[in-house]
């Protein structure tokens, strides 16, 4: 029985590495980005002086640094980072802009920046800092829109309020943003960015507590999460983060193999996202959850409708394109793939590992071996044990007739995972299309694999 409940939990961990190589966990999926007339500007990387740049976007540009904890506990780091992510939430919402993503602006945090370096590094026009001083029921904020062109300053202001209105404020400094790029908004896109949120204080201080304690990735921070996720929805039951929160611990209970009954968890995590959903459908986070649960069950047409409709609330979210990219290079549209894998990468341009692993498996398909197995070297060596490089680079190894390289990596992945079995990858592979998957298994199986 112990074996069997073993073997069952195995395989559904393998399930999700297999298919979710993105893990969605801050606030702000994404969808297709809607462009003005001139094209995207490729990946391709400018020289500008000493320094590399990333060449700007046809629409107006901007990266929301990670605002600074002025309180005298470090302890408030939370609040601050909180009240970074939710306005580049809002801003990701909005069509006509180019929003760099959390996890390239967070790697600036806590070390001296210059405005016009952030500029080049991260491909942007306009940066916005600022600082935030929370003591009691008061807070005090300071912002300023910097030009990381030029170095000029479009606005700088100070706001000292009570804490019940964080909400207010965030929407206030969000339209300061947008008034002073000329962007205007149509009635439908007012109606998404000013968020509901909630009006109990303590609510909103235990949701982005519980953000913090999930972000850590671990088995007791993500079971002390669902606790303050609960407590906040307990306090506010109109408020959906929370109930999206809760889902997401469920689900992630099942990614780490840390879920007694996978498929409890999962149910769990679907009926939170409905239950968040039933609550306000505009939030992108729970549609995304959503596809990557329908995606994992193989029932492409919902889970597509999902990201889709993700992308639509969230134009600018990195981690929906990519996890879009993969939707669609299990649907064999693969040069569509790395369209919105390239997109992902220039939201993110400080990308982690798995996505460059989503763009090599994309050109995997595409036959281009070459260009995938020089970025699954990267990946590897950045994350050595990342498993499902190992698979993918040992299919396209073995694909493209180095047989020797194609051996040694099924090694190195028996290595890592002992229990590897061919056969329950074969029946978890999501690819749709049945003479694809075949020959992909054929692959890893020349290479010595069973």
């Amino acid at each position: 029985m112990v074996k069997a409940k073993s073997s069952a939990q195995k395989k559904w961990r393998n399930l999700v590495l297999a298919i979710v190589a993105v893990l969605i966990i801050a606030a702000g999926a994404a969808l297709i980005l809607q462009y003005y007339k001139r094209p995207e500007p490729p990946l391709e990387k400018i020289v500008s002086g000493e320094k590399t740049a990333i060449a700007l976007p046809a629409q107006p540009s901007i990266a929301v640094l990670p605002f600074v904890n002025m309180s005298d506990d470090p302890k408030q780091d939370y609040f601050s980072d909180g009240l970074t992510e939710d306005i580049i939430t809002g801003l990701s919402k909005i069509p006509r802009l180019f929003v760099i993503a959390r996890n390239s602006v967070f790697t600036y945090k806590g070390k001296p920046v210059k405005i016009r370096q952030v500029g080049r590094e991260l491909g942007v026009q306009y940066v916005l800092e600022g600082s935030v001083r929370k003591a009691g029921n008061r807070v005090r904020i300071t912002a300023q829109l910097v030009n990381a062109e030029t170095g000029g300053h479009l606005w700088a202001e100070s706001y000292d309020r009570d804490l019940k209105d964080i909400f207010a404020l965030q929407d206030e400094i969000t339209e300061m943003i947008l008034t002073s790029l000329q962007v205007r908004l149509t009635e439908g896109e007012q109606a998404r960015i000013w968020r509901k949120g909630t009006e109990n204080r303590k609510a909103y201080e235990i949701t982005l507590k519980a953000l913090e304690s999930y972000r850590l990735m671990t088995k007791d921070g993500n079971e002390h999460a669902r606790q303050l996720y609960r407590q906040a929805a307990a306090l506010d039951p109109q408020y959906p983060v929370p109930v999206v929160g809760m889902s997401y611990t469920h689900w992630t209970d099942v990614i780490y193999g840390w879920s007694k009954s996978p498929s409890r968890s999962i149910a769990q995590s679907v009926e939170l996202a409905q239950t968040a959903l039933a609550l306000d459908e505009s939030l992108a986070d729970t549609h995304v959850l959503l596809g990557n649960i329908y995606l994992m069950k193989k029932q492409y047409d919902p889970a597509m409708q999902a990201l889709e409709k993700a992308v639509a609330l969230n134009p600018n979210g990195a981690d929906v394109n990519a996890l879009l990219g993969l939707m669609l290079r299990y649907l064999g549209r693969s040069e569509e793939a790395v369209e919105r894998l390239e997109k992902a990468i220039r939201l993110n341009p400080i990308p982690p590992a798995q996505y460059l692993a989503l763009l090599a498996y994309a050109y995997q398909a595409l036959g281009r071996y070459e260009d995938a197995i020089e970025l699954y070297k990267q990946v590897l060596k950045r994350s050595p044990n990342h498993l499902p490089a190992h698979i993918h680079l040992t299919a396209v190894y073995s694909a493209s007739g180095r047989e020797t390289e194609a051996r040694h990596q099924a090694e190195e992945l028996l290595r890592l995972d002992p229990t590897f079995s061919l056969e329950e990858f074969a029946e978890i592979n999501p690819i749709k299309d049945e003479a694809q998957r075949e020959r992909y298994i054929a692959n890893l199986r020349k290479a010595g694999l069973k």
